[in-house]
């Protein structure tokens, strides 16, 4: 009897580790064969237009990769023999593992459905072959979660992946007060997702685009109102509650197309200190910038404050005006009050005259 068991427990333990030994085999197989051609560097093609099509993969960046445990096949499903022959396409992440209800553990979320709405998506299914697909911004065999510093969209990188395809765009990014202080490792300021979205991003003309016309002023105020950002360099946050009260910001909450917002004044992408004489905001550039609305503006724009509270003493003369105006307001409404009920009780005691 015990041989019997320790016969059924040694089949047991060889079974296991047969099984164990097939699923590592599957596991690294599959791959070591691509590799005998795509794991030697230089390993390319040329394509019909010239262009060199690197086919190198790097082991190791794969397997450290968040589809490290994924076999080439699980992507390239149109791949069913090795070598392989005529035209492999190029992967869909949509249809293989990122869609709400899949099983294969890929993030259950509706990005791609974001995507398919964002300008960028609206081009690809127009037929732009130059629109940019899931592999362009976040890698192909190298793609790691964007808190990982190696990602193409990890903060770090995100400007330039984007200038992959806005050069010019990241050029004027690059010179800003913004894209200075990035380059400095600061952590505060804004990167291209920060203002125009990550998978959902629409173009300016677009009511939904989170840099419309209509939605500038929210999308600036994310960081401009918030006091522990702007404290620790010297910028006051009243710029967004001012710019509200303006008439600028009454006519934008009212739906005004045409109306300044912080934009028009500061710029998009090339936003600069107004000390820096290139700044659309520079004294002797503020003529030029109220020009573009108010024909005929003079050296007289850049006198004063531009951002006025008139609800602080700074203000001078339009605090008083305006706490004048508040008084006046409050006083009229209290006499208007007094009177009517002044004269509700001398009609009453008139008819209790003629009873």
């Amino acid at each position: 009897m015990k041989k019997v068991l320790k016969l059924i427990l040694l089949l047991t333990i060889f079974l296991w580790s047969e099984q164990g030994y097939a699923a590592e085999l599957k596991n690294g197989a599959e791959l070591k064969k691509c590799t005998t051609c795509h794991g030697k560097p230089g390993f390319s093609k040329v394509l019909e237009n010239g262009k060199i099509l690197d086919l190198y993969i790097d082991e190791k960046i794969l397997r450290n990769s968040v589809h490290g445990k994924k076999e080439c096949t699980d992507c390239h499903v149109d791949i069913t023999e090795i070598p392989h022959r005529g035209e492999i396409k190029a992967v869909n992440c949509s249809k293989q593992c990122h869609f709400i209800g899949n099983t294969s553990g890929a993030p259950q979320t509706d990005k791609y459905i974001e995507y398919k709405n964002s300008v960028h998506g609206k081009e690809f299914f127009a037929g732009n072959k130059k629109a940019p697909v899931c592999q362009d911004c976040h890698g192909t065999h190298n793609i790691f979660k964007p808190s990982n510093g190696l990602s193409q969209v990890s903060r770090h990188n995100l400007p330039r992946t984007c200038a992959k395809c806005h050069l010019n765009i990241y050029i004027e990014y690059k010179e800003s007060i913004h894209g200075v202080m990035f380059e400095k490792g600061n952590k505060d300021v804004p990167v291209c997702t920060n203002c125009h979205g990550e998978h959902n991003i629409r173009r300016p003309e677009d009511p939904l685009s989170t840099v419309s016309k209509g939605n500038t002023a929210f999308a600036c105020s994310k960081c401009h109102s918030k006091v522990e950002i702007m404290k620790k360099y010297g910028i006051e946050t009243e710029q967004v509650e001012t710019f509200k009260e303006s008439f600028h910001g009454v006519a934008s909450e009212f739906g005004s197309k045409t109306v300044a917002n912080c934009a028009s004044c500061h710029g998009v992408h090339d936003i600069r200190p107004s000390t820096d004489q290139k700044s659309s905001i520079n004294k002797a550039n503020i003529p030029k910038t109220c020009g573009k609305c108010h024909p005929g503006a003079n050296i007289n724009f850049a006198k004063g404050k531009i951002h006025v509270n008139p609800k602080v003493k700074e203000a001078g003369i339009i605090y008083y005006v305006s706490q004048g105006f508040k008084w006046l307001t409050i006083l009229t409404m209290v006499g208007l009050v007094t009177h009517i009920f002044l004269d509700l009780y001398r009609r009453k005691a008139r008819s209790k005259e003629t009873e």
